[in-house]
């Protein structure tokens, strides 16, 4: 959830601002005499659609350290005995996953129990977990959840997010910019240019959030391939002790908080728009995946 959120968050906020400012100083070859250019149109949307994922990725691993104030571990200097062993378990799996460059290890405080990796490359990646993690789960399942996190690097999920993302922030402004078009074509010529502006913003913000759903379908899709590349990495009955774990916990917590927010962990099956804009799935069908080796 942390992962996925902040991206989108920040892809947003990127997205928004790229739009106003062009929208205010005139840019984009697409407005003729005759009305609008498609073609042109699409090309500048694509521009300012992976410019914006692609900022938003670049801004990853910064945005998460920040806003969720994570302490980076120096392996260099004395490190707590919880700590170095942290350290040492993601460096394990993150050399065993084959990454060539160890991530950045964090912690962060919260009492909820979470854990996330961000970055905009395998090179330059962040594995973070909550204080809370470490207090409510053994080292098994600890090392479980670690994996998962490391096979998200591993797979290039946010990269591959990223592009996903640039996809739709075209269409966003594509479709954005054609809706302005039209609603100012519909009122006085005085107020044609308030109005296009006015309407770009709107509209690019609700397609925005709209197309936020495939980006949570693709999350849901990504967490069944990390859970299945975390038992290769930490053994199976370490992930599904993780998962375990993760339910165990659910009853303790207060289903309605964000807790459990890098698994999503809920104790009842989700349905309705619930469902389309969660970024996991329902861990009882992880765990069942799990089981069967889909």
């Amino acid at each position: 959830m942390k992962r996925i959120g902040l991206f989108v968050l920040v892809n947003l906020l990127v997205l928004t601002t790229i739009g106003i400012i062009t929208t205010l100083l005139g840019i984009g070859p697409y407005m003729t005499a005759a009305g609008l250019d498609y073609y042109s149109l699409f090309i500048f949307a694509a521009i300012i659609g992976f410019t914006g994922s692609l900022i938003s990725l670049a801004l990853s691993r910064w945005t998460a350290k920040r806003m969720m104030n994570v302490r980076v571990l120096d392996p260099n200097s004395a490190l707590m005995y919880e700590e170095r062993q942290l350290v040492n378990s993601v460096y394990q799996l993150a050399r065993k996953a084959g990454l060539q460059k160890m991530p950045e290890v964090g912690i962060y405080p919260s009492s909820e129990v979470n854990a996330f990796a961000t970055g905009p490359s395998r090179n330059r990646s962040l594995v973070a977990v909550s204080q809370g993690l470490l207090e409510r789960m053994d080292w098994d399942a600890v090392e479980g959840v670690l994996a998962h996190e490391i096979s998200h690097i591993s797979n290039g999920d946010m990269v591959t997010m990223t592009l996903l993302q640039g996809v739709i922030n075209t269409f966003v402004v594509f479709l954005s910019r054609i809706i302005a078009y039209i609603a100012s074509l519909l009122v006085d010529e005085e107020i044609q240019g308030i109005v296009h502006l006015v309407c770009a913003i709107v509209f690019q913000i609700l397609l925005a959030i709209l197309g936020s759903i495939a980006v949570m379908a693709y999350s849901r899709r990504r967490e069944f391939a990390a859970d299945r590349d975390g038992a290769i990495l930490a053994g199976r009955q370490k992930m599904l002790h993780a998962l375990r774990s993760l339910q165990k916990t659910i009853h303790l917590i207060d289903t309605d908080q964000e807790a459990l927010a890098s698994f999503k962990v809920s104790g009842e099956s989700r349905s309705g728009l619930r469902r389309l804009f969660s970024t996991h799935p329902d861990l009882e069908e992880r765990i069942e995946r799990l089981e069967a080796g889909i």
